[in-house]
């Protein structure tokens, strides 16, 4: 009897043993044993087991055998059963898990799940935390792709009677900033082809984000034709592809090429296209000095503004040529080291200047149009698209022309005498008095030296005061023949006696004196 006695009190105190001390309050670890409809039997180790409800548990956590961590809610319930939680379990450990990281430094990952007013709630281990708007580096990203994301942050504020806490997004965004840069500094190589955003455009080219690490694609490696500005070929939040020409990490440079993942259009330009070919090609750019003719994508040549016309004044390319204007026009040379084609629209016509002098032998009467005017002559277009020019010394015998447009106006038809051509210049002369007879035989007949008149002040220079004698004829009263304080008192129109003390019929002149 006395046996029996000792075996019981020795299995008595091994299943003491056996059962773990435990406590309310306390996490421990548990072991499912049975997954019922509505809740989780739990052995915990102590005399009886625990009981959660099954909602607390993820699918992957329900599986018997599974060891987890639980809070100890209470010892007993009503029906003898341990009452356990797994959810409390989690916010205890992922609360000692968030003081640590506060403590540390260390950045958290969490998930926004409301947007509040002045910022979004966020699940940070099953914690709750505040993220204010003006911390959330959120500005330009839409709602739909905040919540329920994963984005790392800061923990700024721990309140631990609260449980709660607040973050800030913007350390982690600097750091995944640098942490990124350092990568794609890694990954860039020079002739790769990588992806990138356009985030500006200047005038000297764009600025493509190639994902933390910003590169320059300069106008001139955007395309191989010539372009005005970048926004001609990218615009801001492009997707584009680019090649890496040149990389300087100490400087922090990456330079890009855009034009370069296409074939250079020059590399075989001498097969393309010969001199005195011709060639059809669409006007692109209009200059003051000529026109550019695209003959194909990357290759565009120059119409100088010389090689325009064999007849024209080409003053404004402007006002001949439109931008989209198909033209035809032959090559006159081809540069491949500059990249430059000359091209020329004249020479496929014939050239007038060739038959101009046995067209046009001096002396002989023609008629044309008036087309301009300078200040020393006037602009003739002839009949066969040629010009000549009115020098204004040959527009008047005996009148002294300041202003052509007094003579003649544009548009008018004229008869002139042709005085000369050069056709190496591509010049011709023409007259306008040498259709009439020279008069000056005659005045010089009609006004004697010693000869008095009564004339009429037509202009005050330095060098002497122009009169009028009659109607288209005038004379000059030198400087040193006049006194100066006559001089002073004069005007256009008034009287004044005067004195022919010259007259040179071979330079048109009439000289005069007031001191008579």
């Amino acid at each position: 009897m006395i046996e029996k006695t000792e075996n019981k009190s020795e299995l008595e105190q091994l299943y003491n043993e056996s059962i773990k001390l435990i406590q309310e309050g306390q996490v421990t670890k548990g072991r499912i044993v049975n997954i019922k409809p509505k809740e989780v039997l739990v052995d915990v180790g102590f005399k009886s087991e625990g009981v959660v409800p099954i909602a607390e548990f993820s699918r992957a956590d329900l599986e018997v055998g599974k060891e987890l961590d639980f809070f100890i809610e209470s010892i007993e319930n009503d029906a003898g059963m341990i009452v356990l939680s797994r959810e409390r379990a989690a916010r205890i450990q992922g609360w000692d898990k968030i003081v640590k990281f506060s403590q540390d430094g260390n950045f958290v990952e969490g998930k926004p799940v409301k947007k509040v007013k002045g910022g979004f709630l966020v699940d940070v281990a099953g914690i709750e935390g505040f993220l204010p708007s003006s911390l959330s580096a959120f500005k330009g990203i839409a709602e739909k792709d905040i919540m329920y994301r994963p984005f790392g942050f800061k923990i700024i504020k721990v309140n631990n009677l609260r449980h709660s806490i607040i973050l800030s997004r913007r350390e982690a965004v600097q750091k995944e900033k640098e942490v990124a840069k350092d990568r794609i500094w890694q990954e860039l190589k020079s002739g790769a082809v990588v992806p990138g955003t356009v985030k500006a455009i200047t005038d000297f080219g764009a600025f493509v984000d190639l994902g933390g690490v910003d590169g320059l694609l300069h106008i001139t490696d955007m395309s191989w034709s010539k372009i005005s500005h970048p926004s001609e070929i990218v615009a801001l939040g492009d997707k584009i592809e680019v090649v890496v020409l040149n990389l300087d990490r100490e400087a922090g440079k990456v330079s890009l090429g855009l034009k370069q993942r296409l074939p250079d259009p020059w590399q075989d330009i001498d097969t393309k296209y010969s001199v005195a070919s011709k060639v059809k090609g669409k006007v692109v750019n209009i200059l003051p000095y000529g026109v550019f003719v695209e003959l194909e994508k990357g290759i565009e040549g120059l119409v100088h503004i010389s090689e325009i016309s064999w007849t024209k004044r080409i003053n404004n390319p402007g006002e001949m040529f439109a931008i989209g204007d198909m033209l035809e026009t032959q090559v006159l040379s081809i540069d491949k080291d500059s990249r430059r084609i000359s091209l020329s629209l004249k020479q496929l016509e014939q050239n007038p200047w060739l038959e101009a002098q046995a067209k046009y032998p001096a002396g002989v009467k023609v008629s044309g149009k008036v087309r301009g005017f300078t200040d020393y002559g006037v602009f003739v277009e002839l009949d066969s698209n040629l010009e000549g020019m009115i020098h204004v010394s040959d527009m008047s015998w005996t009148k002294r022309v300041a202003n052509p447009q007094e003579v003649l106006k544009k548009g008018q038809k004229i008869d002139v005498a042709v005085l000369s051509v050069d056709s190496s210049n591509r010049r011709i002369a023409l007259g306008l008095k040498q259709l009439q007879s020279n008069p000056w035989p005659e005045i010089a007949v009609k006004y004697p030296l010693e000869t008095v008149l009564e004339t009429e002040v037509v202009s005050i220079t330095d060098f002497g005061v122009f009169v009028k004698i009659e109607e288209d004829l005038e004379g000059l009263i030198y400087a040193n023949e006049i006194d100066k304080e006559e001089v002073s008192k004069l005007k256009p129109a008034d009287k004044i006696r005067a004195k022919v003390i010259k007259v040179d019929v071979e330079q048109a002149k009439i000289g005069l004196t007031a001191k008579i």
